[in-house]
């Protein structure tokens, strides 16, 4: 069965059709839920959250554009508005942002290291760096999703690049790949 005739059978409201759906994206998107999610239990809420609505909204989506994509959009939703809820993001003065740039050796370092300290950023950072750097929306486009100012999205962003260059620079002996496993 071709994904045009399961997203049909979603649309009805078919039990084996949303199974099948969950299995087929089920792993993709609990990576983003885990990106922006402080730890896995909060990322496998996110996730059973962010099916509820693609199945709640399926019709909605109208075979324009790339289905994956449109799922993609609604996890990263259903994962933000948890924190738009709880207010993290605080009110800065904008005059005090310095953007810094994270130079990462990919051969040296661990992804799981990288994801690991991504994590354990405060949300109101995390949030924006996921969102900016790894999933290239713009800061116009983040603070819109957000709902904070673009000033808060460079500060925040700015805030988080430092705090990942601390750790990188200041815990080299955990992440970097031994020399036999970068060949």
């Amino acid at each position: 069965m071709g994904l045009d005739q399961l997203i049909k059978r979603c649309k009805k409201k078919n039990a084996q059709a949303q199974e099948q759906l969950y299995r087929l994206y089920s792993s993709k998107l609990f990576s983003i839920c885990l990106k922006y999610s402080s730890d896995v239990s909060s990322a496998e809420d996110t996730l059973q959250d962010a099916f509820i609505t693609i199945f709640d909204k399926i019709g909605q989506y109208k075979n324009q554009g790339s289905f994956e994509g449109w799922i993609k959009r609604v996890t990263i939703n259903t994962a933000l508005q948890k924190y738009r809820k709880q207010k993290v993001f605080d009110i800065i003065n904008e005059e005090q942002i310095e953007e810094v740039e994270v130079e990462v050796d990919e051969e040296e370092i661990s992804m799981d290291y990288l994801l690991e300290i991504i994590q354990q950023l405060p949300d109101r950072y995390r949030l924006v760096f996921n969102l900016y750097v790894l999933d290239g929306y713009s800061h116009k486009e983040v603070s819109e999703m957000l709902e904070i100012s673009v000033g808060t999205s460079k500060s925040n962003l700015a805030r988080a690049r430092n705090i990942l260059k601390e750790k990188i620079q200041t815990n080299q002996e955990l992440y970097v790949r031994p020399i036999e496993e970068r060949r």
